[in-house]
């Protein structure tokens, strides 16, 4: 058998057997917060170990997934995987049609790789773990060995370079002076690819002889690297790749901050911009984001892109994530087509690879998110760059609609995994938000009446065909079947919520917080035929169901869901992000679900609808436990502003202010109510 796809099935087992414990036992906390933006596991609680979970970090030409185990011991062992994206391996003969989809050049690197040291003519071996914390960067502390040398590591990814590094830092804690002899790390291995002949270099700076006086320190590297025979290997100094990387953490941090009485929600909101943020990387596209998880580099898709991340940009304000979303944007208007055949759904490998022609709604998917991001941008040239793919997509969704009004689709984002009909809910609810963000989009634009009186006509028209074609009563509740022939509640009946379709609003939130709610949030489904899909569940319908029923105004229950889930996925077995989906993809950390846990926040709890290229609603869902919340430091329709939302008596205070202080909106509106907030 391929030694790839041994090594794949083996990493796969080992994940399965740490993620089946998560799908049946009651939540249990491992970690804590231990800062703004930091979690540190409480290794003093026996209960915990032994321990293992990984996490995923990513710069623009580099990708890892660091696996840590703690025994119960306390022995600490790390197994890296790294990825180099843009470096395509060769096929074997072994290798499926799937390979040229994941060719990435990869390799997994063990303890053994690490350097040894030897104290007095004896081999140092690590003490047993104090302390393991995620801050962005992934920190241990172990106590001190039995000669009394103590071991901090840290692990991060260099942001521009074909490079990731592991810093150690040793320190003597005896009162006597330590002499210690460093056997180096040199490994270099070669392989073929579609650029040539590919390097990969493992390597320690650690000095041949050190010596440290009483509580000195001394740090030195071990790093992975590739290059191409054209390229020298990276020279960036461990300082500055750490540099970097704190300062992308600092960048983070100090836009569209969250503030709420609950700290794990403003924890995980900060972690999530950082795992939405970092999964972009250089392309034959240019920058392009991507949703990593071992799987996915290199390549956009219509919803994890287009529809997922793309629209969370603006209000970050992140430079580097807004050119990733016109590159995206830009790659789908080229596949446009004068006989409005169905558009690619992905570029895989950088878009070098054959497309898969499956229409998944993807125009619906793409028309969503691009008029969501060209109104929260503000920008008025690129609002009109992207005008005519908006129209085209639109268009193409117009012509598919049956004889009922719904669209046609062959399948959803699950590409066929599970049955979907030839018209399902998903592609008729996005579609309709899609023609209502174009409506307001193309008043922004000064596009004619006629075309502004054309969507909002299509909308109203596929506003009561929704309701007639998947309105139903579906094991009991008086909600919306998934497709036509569909008997089971199934997690998407959320989407017409998120889109402003609330008929069925009391019944659709029974089915997604009572019948299909589980302690990973919203599975898949739990009724049906086939046992294997009541398995299943995917992080991006649990936060999907959130925001539409956020916005829907189910504030309360809405808050105790988001509130266990939350901090299920900050805190307890699968940290520090929302994650994909199980059993298939193993909870791998996907960045763009990420982007959309920040969504439920924006767009549901604070409820911002943009209106314009200037202009948004704002419904603040405001609990009746919490006497404010706020988001400061909005990066969206071409200004920088903070939300403030504060409890006045039986109403709610709504202030919306530039980051110059100027008051653009100071008023108090009862519960439910909005407001609209316009710039200039």
């Amino acid at each position: 058998m391929n030694k790839r796809i041994v090594t794949l099935l083996l990493f796969l087992l080992v994940q399965f057997s740490l993620f089946a414990q998560d799908t049946s036992n009651e939540p249990r906390n491992h970690w804590r917060i231990s800062g703004d933006a930091e979690i540190t596991f409480n290794i003093d609680n026996q209960d915990n170990l032994p321990y293992t979970d990984n996490i995923e970090m990513a710069g623009k030409r580099v990708a890892g997934i660091i696996e840590y185990s703690i025994d119960d011991k306390g022995k600490l062992s790390l197994n890296r995987k790294i990825f180099f994206p843009q470096l395509h391996e060769f096929k074997t003969s072994e290798d499926t049609w799937f390979h040229d989809y994941r060719a990435y050049l990869e390799g997994e690197y063990t303890d053994a790789l690490l350097p040894k040291l030897y104290i007095k003519n004896e081999q140092f071996v690590p003490g047993i773990i104090k302390t393991v914390s995620i801050n962005g960067i992934l920190n241990f502390v172990h106590h001190p060995s039995k000669n009394g040398l103590l071991l901090s590591r840290s692990l991060f990814p260099s942001m521009d370079e074909r490079l990731f590094t592991e810093m150690w830092t040793i320190k003597n804690t005896t009162d006597s002076v330590m002499k210690i002899q460093a056997g180096n790390t040199s490994l270099e291995f070669n392989d073929y690819g579609s650029k040539g002949k590919y390097s990969r270099r493992i390597q320690t700076n650690a000095p041949e002889s050190i010596v440290l006086k009483p509580e000195e320190e001394m740090s030195f590297s071990l790093t992975i690297a590739a290059k191409t025979s054209e390229e020298k290997y990276p020279e960036e100094a461990v300082s500055k790749t750490l540099s970097k990387r704190k300062a992308f953490i600092d960048l983070m941090a100090g836009a569209l901050q969250l503030d709420t009485p609950n700290p794990a929600l403003n924890t995980l909101f900060e972690f999530s911009k950082i795992r939405a943020s970092e999964s972009i990387f250089e392309s034959e596209l240019g920058l392009i984001h991507s949703p990593g998880g071992g799987r996915y580099y290199v390549g956009i898709w219509a919803n994890d892109q287009a529809e997922y991340i793309n629209p969370f940009f603006p209000y970050l304000g992140y430079a580097i994530g807004n050119e990733s979303a016109m590159n995206t944007f830009r790659a789908f208007a080229k596949e446009t087509n004068s006989e409005y055949k169905k558009i690619r759904y992905a570029f895989e490998i950088e878009g070098l690879v054959k497309p898969f022609l499956k229409d998944r709604g993807d125009a619906a998917m793409i028309a969503y998110g691009a008029a969501h991001y060209a109104m929260a941008l503000g920008d008025t040239r690129i609002a009109n760059e992207l005008w005519p793919l908006i129209e085209w997509c639109l268009e193409y969704c117009n012509r598919q609609l049956n004889e009922e009004g719904v669209v046609l689709s062959e399948t959803d984002e699950m590409e066929g995994r599970i049955e979907t009909g030839n018209a399902n809910l998903s592609t008729s609810s996005l579609y309709y938000g899609a023609l209502n963000h174009a409506k307001d989009l193309a008043k922004s634009l000064h596009k004619s009446k006629i075309l502004q009186n054309k969507y909002g006509e299509q909308a109203s028209k596929l506003r009561v065909a929704i309701e007639n074609y998947f309105g139903a009563t579906v094991e009991g509740l008086d909600t919306y079947k998934y497709y036509k022939e569909h008997k089971y509640l199934r997690h998407w009946i959320c989407l017409p919520l998120v889109v402003g379709l609330n008929k069925r609003k009391d019944a659709t939130v029974e089915a997604l917080f009572n019948r299909l709610w589980t302690n990973n949030g919203v599975h898949v489904e739990k009724n049906s035929d086939d046992e294997a899909i009541t398995k299943i569940f995917w992080d991006r319908g649990t936060l999907y169901a959130l925001r539409g029923t956020f916005a829907s105004g189910e504030t309360k229950k809405s808050l105790e869901k988001l509130e266990q889930f939350s901090e299920k996925r900050l805190l307890g077995n699968r940290v520090p992000y929302v994650v994909e989906a199980f059993p298939e993809g193993n909870m791998a950390h996907l960045s763009a679900e990420s982007a959309l846990y920040c969504r439920v926040f924006t767009e549901g709890v604070f409820g911002i609808t943009p209106r314009g290229l200037n202009s948004f609603t704002c419904t603040p869902r405001l609990p009746e436990n919490w006497d404010y919340m706020n988001l400061n430091n909005i990066k969206a329709f071409g200004e920088d502003f903070s939300i403030q939302v504060n409890r006045a008596g039986k109403q709610i205070k709504v202030k919306v202010f530039k980051s110059n202080g100027k008051v653009i909106l100071n008023k108090k509106i009862t519960k439910g109510n909005s407001v609209n907030v316009t710039f200039r």
